[in-house]
């Protein structure tokens, strides 16, 4: 790809960004969704619901989007230089992905969002940047997260 492809393809992908629903979908990632472990974010495509929908639409937009980048359908290095949302996406599921994949058998389970954060330059300084922008943007305390009252819904 030229250059100019390249910057069509990120302009792409923010627009994408833009649309209503995942607009709504990355608030609820950010702001709300607080897994505590791999068994609830596994427990999120159990209930089917917003919650669910929501997650699959986030993960899946950037494991997509690191899907081109990786296979070279966009410049590793623009990208990273243009984003860096999908590092505190990863940052939120990091330490639970091992049993994610392991109960759903997917050992490829969003890998290509964990590659492109890992070749991220300084990813480990990033990652804990993002997992504390996590805790202050997450609803936590008194107040339950949309992950947690689904759980609770479904016992």
């Amino acid at each position: 790809m030229s250059k100019q492809e390249d910057v069509l393809a990120i302009l792409k992908l923010y627009e994408l960004r833009r649309d209503e629903q995942m607009r709504a979908a990355r608030q609820w990632y950010f702001s709300k969704f607080a897994p505590g472990s791999a068994m609830d974010i596994v427990m999120l495509y159990r209930a089917g619901e917003r919650a669910s929908a929501n997650f699959r639409m986030v993960t899946s937009y950037w494991d997509t989007a690191a899907s081109l980048v990786l296979n070279g359908g966009i410049d590793q290095k623009m990208f990273l230089d243009a984003n860096t949302e999908h590092i505190f996406v990863y940052a939120k599921i990091a330490e639970f992905l091992p049993g994610v994949r392991e109960a759903f058998r997917e050992a490829d389970f969003l890998l290509n969002l964990e590659e492109i954060v890992r070749a991220t330059p300084n990813f480990e300084v990033r990652m804990e940047g993002r997992k504390r922008l996590s805790a202050i943007w997450t609803q936590t305390g008194d107040q339950t997260s949309e992950t947690e009252e689904g759980i609770k819904a479904k016992r």
